[in-house]
């Protein structure tokens, strides 16, 4: 245990991360923001409460002038401008490497669902991240030396969500929220060299449940960049749309970021889930996973609506994750995968998204050429109003009309899979290539 500046570290305190103006930054960070934070997680509590007592989502009646209202995100910086493929991955030495050396255009280093948050992996990740900054991030294994190339991703950071907290980090005898943690340390750390470098502080926000939780990040925002001297809207940001009740709310949120350029990410298997747990007291149940498609009825109109959300306020709508891993065992089995794959990249281009994730750097290509067939030379296609597309509570809570089947087969693979990716979270590795498809930990608040 050590007392770097005012936080106490009650784990091996690395001073080369932990620097000072880093840690004084999170503590000002925690104590401004850390007592509305607890204030918000009780109130995912109580909105827990109301739809287990039957309550169902609906738009806002209170920020319906919001909804209303003619205003726009602000623009985005040129390297944020085609996001035609991104890619996703931890914080790990190698994988970061290889995704910024990936061809996709964006490259989402994780601190979250991606990352089995040991102490070692999210300090250690810090020190990744801020060598990719400076590009001095290398490798050398016995089989292979890891470099940058010339041409490399523009990066984003995702922190820890807002239920998290640093339990190895106190600030005044409280643990400090992870997400803090990991944007204050990376804000301190790199923000001015990102921006010397001409790109900047961008960062993919997870697990929001609502507007307000929005507006905690931009008073971060704010906060961060006055302690840095930073010009105002120097951060940039996507918001993951992986919750059911943030569906309701996708124009607020967008509105709360405006200033730092927000664009919002359909984060499927997240969204997916969220709808299990919200909605847990009724008799909502849905078939086996692998038949939960973006294409049954509630799927489809979160995913469209979000598009809409997005391009009538100048926002990028970014599409869900490819999540398949190419084996070099079976090449049958890899061309009935990227089949899928173009399929899923189609269905978005054609719905106005610009741009989508995928998990591996060997789906890059195929990403690509399916956005490159739509986009052209041009960056998005932010010019998809989507006007058509009518917000409706209905579509949204459509969840029951899901067509399949509940097999044992499914149930299964279910246990199956939860158990090895238990197993390898516990040993360290929060994305794991499980039955050909990447399994991250989709961590939820109680």
């Amino acid at each position: 245990m050590s007392t770097l500046a005012e936080v106490e570290i009650l784990a091996a305190a690395n001073e080369e991360v932990l620097t000072r103006e880093a840690l004084d930054l999170v503590a000002r960070l925690h104590r401004e923001l850390n007592p509305r934070r607890r204030e918000l997680l009780e109130r995912r509590h109580e909105r827990q409460a109301e739809l287990d007592g039957g309550a169902l989502p609906r738009f806002l009646p209170e920020t319906k002038d919001v909804r209303d209202a003619d205003w726009r995100v602000a623009e985005a910086p040129a390297d944020l401008r085609d996001r035609r493929c991104e890619i996703t991955g931890p914080v790990d030495r190698k994988m970061m490497i290889n995704a910024l050396n990936s061809g996709a255009r964006v490259f989402m280093a994780d601190y979250e669902d991606a990352c089995s948050p040991r102490w070692e992996n999210i300090v250690e990740g810090q020190r990744n991240v801020t060598d990719a900054v400076r590009r001095e991030i290398s490798l050398e294994t016995p089989d292979k030396t890891y470099r940058l190339n010339e041409e490399i991703a523009t990066l984003l950071i995702r922190p820890r969500g807002w239920h998290l907290p640093e339990r190895h980090a106190l600030v005044d005898e409280e643990p400090v929220s992870a997400s803090l943690f990991d944007f204050g340390l990376h804000m301190a750390r790199n923000a001015r060299e990102q921006l010397e470098r001409g790109s900047g502080p961008y960062f993919y926000l997870p697990k929001l449940e609502s507007h307000l939780e929005a507006r905690l990040w931009a008073d971060a925002f704010a906060l961060a960049e006055e302690e840095l001297s930073l010009p105002s809207g120097t951060i940039r940001c996507t918001v993951l749309i992986e919750t059911i009740l943030a569906a309701f709310e996708m124009e607020e949120i967008l509105y709360e970021l405006r200033d730092w350029g927000c664009a919002l990410n359909a984060g499927r298997w997240d969204y997916i889930f969220s709808a299990i747990k919200k909605f847990r007291a009724r008799d909502w149940v849905l078939p086996d996973r692998a038949q939960v498609t973006m294409t049954v009825p509630f799927m489809r109109a979160y995913t469209e609506l979000l598009v809409r959300s997005c391009h009538g306020r100048g926002a990028h709508a970014i599409g869900g994750m490819a999540a398949f891993i190419p084996s070099r065992k079976d090449a049958e089995a890899n061309e009935i995968a990227l089949a899928k794959v173009r399929e899923d990249k189609e269905r978005e281009s054609g719905d106005g998204f610009d741009g989508s994730w995928v998990a591996h750097p060997d789906l890059v290509p195929a990403c690509t050429e399916v956005f490159d067939g739509v986009l052209g030379a041009r960056p998005n296609q932010l010019e998809r109003l989507r006007e058509e597309v009518v917000p409706e509570e209905a579509a949204l809570l459509s969840i029951p009309d899901t067509p399949g089947e509940i097999t044992d087969a499914g149930v299964r693979t279910n246990v199956s899979v939860g158990v090895r990716y238990l197993d390898s979270w516990l040993h360290g590795v929060g994305a794991a290539a499980i039955d050909n498809l990447m399994e991250d930990a989709e961590a939820r608040s109680p």
